[in-house]
This record gives structure tokens, C-alpha cells and sequence, in this order.
């Protein structure tokens, strides 16, 4: 349409559209044409000032009820004309002192170069800007009819491309604010960590989606499927958050806050027990084996399990497997035939067959 900015149709929604209907359609818009996803594209980057231009209006009720009324009257003639226009049902407009109204009538709508003009005087989006005249202050007075008590008329002595800058600059600035508010939103990265790391923590170099890289001060005892904010590390100043995931791990596994293990024994361990190392998070400990453990057997390691989050810890629970050798030399062969010969203990004796 010329000569008319159709804020709807600038946002993609139908007139009756509601206030969060509109959000969701300018949002949606603003990250397709935010000129540091389009750098260097003008076409983009006027579309954006539209979509701020159009969002600011219809998210104001007060501004949007004023350009519902006054926008279908943008094909009345008289705009760049000689002749007024009269729009029925508007001596109301202006301040609220009856003497200072003025009737639909005196409006000399030639003094605008289109309808976009009028409204923004209407809705006081920009001021409308002439290069001052001899005749310009007897026909304007202070108080137009549909200005608000907040904007009036300026007239200035120099060119229209300094109040051209001026206006770009302050487009910018408001657009800049409105971006920064809208644009601000948490993400979300995923971390897997060894055991051990996620056991004792300490400093992780973490690289985003977005391709940053962050040095970050992890906590000890993670778990899978935990979460760690970081303040001020998401998109505009939003936060970041951490997923954890820890790894399996070949020797140890977690159950709840006890860290579980097996341990392999030769045949003469398991019969004459003894003190054996077994290898935990915190490096090897030494542990006494009682004679005669057999495969299957848990052994309980008190305090050398996982953190629990409030100052104690599980238990690391050792399971044994006895291996019996394939191959073996000589002398170990010579050796288990005497014992054999000498041995007492016959499994077989009470077998009820």
C-alpha cells in the first residue's frame, strides 16, 4: 500500500491477533533478520526497522487502538494536495480544555507529504520535520488537534539529511534495546566427563554450539544427568547450562553413592586369603582378604565411595572372581600334584546321588 506502513502484514498476523500472538511473530522475525545474522544485507536490515517500527506500535494497546481508528481512512485524498480533508467524528482530538480543540474541519492535510506522515503525528512515532517558512507559525499552533501533549512539530533551519542521521542513529539505538531485551535467552551444552574427572572436578575448557570456547571451574562428585548453571554465559546475557554425562568406565561402576569393582584372585589367595591392593578413586588401598573367599563374595570398603553432596560417602564394594590358569609351568604342575595327593578337602564327598 503506498503511502501507508500495514503494521500486521509487516508481522504476519491477522488484525485480531493477540498481544502474545504478535510477540511470538515479531520474535520469530527479529532472529531472521537481526542484521548480525544478515551482516552487510540492506534489504534485511530494513525489514528489521520495520519489524521494530510495527512491533512497537501493535504491542502498546493504546497505540494500536489509535492506528486501528485512524489507518482506514489512508485513501482519503488531500495528502500532498491543496485542499483539506475532513474525517467525520474527530472534534474530540487534542487536549482536554475545550478551548483549545480543534474541529476535523481547519485539518490542511496538504502539509503532509503522505498518510504516513499524519500518523506519525497521530501515533507519535517520529516528528515530522520542514524546513521552517515565514508562514509556518501563524498556521501551526501549539496545540494541534492530533498531537499528544508530549510531541509537537519541530521546525529546523538546516538540511533534512542532518535530521535524517539524527533519526537513523535513534532507530538504531531503540532497535538495539528492543533486540537486546527479545534476543536474551538460556541455552543448553552437554559435557561428558571420565569418572575420575567428574569425581574430582576442576577446571573443564568447553566449547559452545555458537563457537566460543569457556574455561569453566567444575565442582567435584557429577553425576549423570546433573545440571550446572552458568550466569551470563547464554545469548545475551541468558545463562548457560551444563548437562553432565559420565562416561563408563572399564574397572569401576556406580551404584547410588557406592562405587563397585571385581577383583581377580589366584587360586592360592583365595584359599590362603591375605593382604591384596585394590585400586579406588583416591589411588590403591590395601585390603585384607580372609582365607577361603570364594568368587561372587562382596567385600565392603567403608568411606571409599562416591560423594553423597552433604559431606559423606559411600562405600566401595569389592566383588571377588577366582581365575583358575590355563596354562601353568613345570614346577607349578609338580607343586598342585602334590597337593593334590595331600589335600583334604574333597567337595565331592556329600554329593546325595
Amino acid at each position: 500500500m503506498q503511502n501507508f506502513r500495514n503494521y500486521y502484514q509487516i508481522l504476519g498476523v491477522p488484525r485480531d491477533a493477540t498481544a502474545e500472538e504478535i510477540k511470538k511473530a515479531y520474535r520469530r522475525l527479529a532472529r531472521q533478520l537481526h542484521p548480525d545474522v544478515n551482516p552487510g544485507d540492506k534489504f534485511a536490515e530494513d525489514n528489521f526497522k520495520d519489524i521494530n517500527e510495527a512491533y512497537d506500535i501493535l504491542s502498546d494497546i493504546e497505540k494500536r487502538a489509535q492506528y486501528d481508528q485512524f489507518s482506514k481512512f489512508w485513501k482519503q485524498k488531500g495528502f500532498q494536495g491543496k485542499q483539506g480533508v475532513k474525517l467525520p467524528n474527530f472534534k474530540t482530538w487534542g487536549n482536554n480544555k475545550a478551548s483549545r480543540k480543534k474541529s476535523a474541519e481547519d485539518i490542511d492535510f496538504s502539509d503532509y507529504s503522505d498518510f504516513n506522515k499524519f500518523l506519525d503525528q497521530v501515533l507519535g512515532r517520529r516528528r515530522e520535520v520542514r524546513m521552517a517558512t515565514a508562514n509556518d507559525a501563524p498556521r501551526v499552533p501549539a496545540s494541534e488537534p492530533w498531537s499528544t501533549a508530549s510531541k509537537k512539530t519541530s521546525y529546523v533551519a538546516n538540511s533534512r539529511e542532518d535530521r535524517r542521521d539524527f533519526d537513523d542513529r535513534e532507530m538504531r539505538r531503540e532497535t538495539r534495546e528492543i533486540d537486546d531485551r527479545e534476543i536474551r535467552r538460556d541455552i543448553e551444552a552437554r559435557l561428558t566427563l571420565p569418572l575420575e574427572r567428574a569425581y574430582s572436578g576442576g577446571t573443564e575448557r568447553i566449547r559452545l554450539d555458537d563457537g566460543r570456547w569457556i574455561e569453566v571451574n567444575m565442582p567435584g562428585a557429577m553425576v549423570s544427568g546433573q545440571q550446572i548453571r552458568l550466569r551470563n554465559q547464554g545469548i545475551g546475557g541468558g545463562d548457560l547450562y551444563l548437562k553432565i554425562t559420565v562416561s563408563p568406565h572399564p574397572f569401576f561402576s556406580l551404584e547410588m553413592s557406592d562405587i563397585c569393582c571385581q577383583l581377580l584372585l589366584t587360586p592360592c589367595e583365595a584359599v590362603l586369603g591375605g593382604d591384596v591392593e585394590v585400586p579406588t578413586l583416591d589411588g590403591p588401598v590395601k585390603m585384607k582378604l580372609p582365607p577361603g573367599v570364594t568368587s561372587g563374595k562382596r567385600l565392603r570398603m567403608a568411606n571409599k565411595g562416591y560423594p553423597t553432596g552433604n559431606g559423606d560417602r559411600g562405600d566401595q564394594l569389592v566383588e571377588i572372581q577366582v581365575l583358575i590358569p590355563k596354562e601353568i609351568s613345570e614346577e607349578e604342575r609338580e607343586l598342585y600334584e602334590k597337593l593334590r595327593q595331600i589335600e583334604t578337602f574333597k567337595p565331592r564327598q556329600d554329593l546325595s546321588v
